[in-house]
């Protein structure tokens, strides 16, 4: 395994409110539990950069094991260690003690700081499928989506959404974190969703994932997903 960005750090937290990527209670859940980090905005990029996935690997062989960690970005960090252009990862307990020579996670967490190397890889989650969640106070005139469980890159750089019996697809706009919106009106289901990821613009679309009597903090599960490669 080739990891790049040596000399970069991470830090050890000891736990996550769900983050600013929005993903809430997902992050204490399988398929991402143990496997969250927090990232410095290089990584965040505005919030774009949440759900992408990175291995990590811990450069001290004095305690550090030669098995790397694959974290999902759930959240930023965005002062201290992690300001100034720095690449910077906060990591769960799990997350970095699994890093840690057999017997040693205790010790390596007590660490607290270490250099890593790093790069990123493709994310899986196991036969799950893109959701999309209506987050809360969305209307008929305000759609506000988050999209969850993309596999590959994991991360999305556009979205659009196409109504009932309309052939026009409506780019929604990147809010914050893994949050999308539409502000438009009267909106009418079910909708069909098209996402386009980041980096290599791979093309999806879930056709009437949105039934027509959606509501507001329901989840929407897809038949479809990503290839889990880059």
């Amino acid at each position: 395994m080739i990891l790049n960005g040596t000399n970069q750090s991470i830090w050890f937290v000891l736990a996550s409110a769900g983050g600013a990527c929005g993903y809430g209670t997902l992050v204490d859940v399988v398929p991402m539990k143990a496997r969250v980090g927090s990232v410095s905005p290089v990584l965040f990029k505005d919030g774009e950069g949440c759900g992408a996935c990175y291995k990590v690997k811990c450069l001290d062989r004095g305690i550090c094991s030669r098995r790397a960690v694959t974290v999902i970005v759930t959240d930023e960090c965005p002062g201290g260690l992690c300001a100034f252009g720095h690449t910077h990862f906060d990591l769960s307990g799990a997350a970095f003690s699994r890093m840690a020579v057999a017997g040693a996670g205790g010790r390596l967490r007590d660490r607290g700081q270490l250099n890593v190397v790093y790069r990123r890889t493709a994310c899986k989650y196991g036969g799950k499928n893109i959701a999309f969640r209506v987050n809360e106070g969305s209307t008929s005139f305000w759609l506000s989506l988050l999209v969850e469980f993309e596999d590959g890159e994991g991360d999305i750089g556009s979205m659009q959404i196409k109504q009932a019996n309309s052939v026009e697809w409506l780019d929604m706009k990147h809010v914050w974190g893994a949050t999308w919106c539409l502000v438009r009106g009267p909106l009418v289901g079910p909708f069909s969703v098209r996402l386009t990821t980041l980096s290599a613009k791979k093309t999806l679309t879930a056709r009437d994932v949105i039934p027509r009597n959606w509501a507001p903090k329901a989840t929407y599960t897809s038949r479809l997903n990503f290839e889990p490669s880059l």
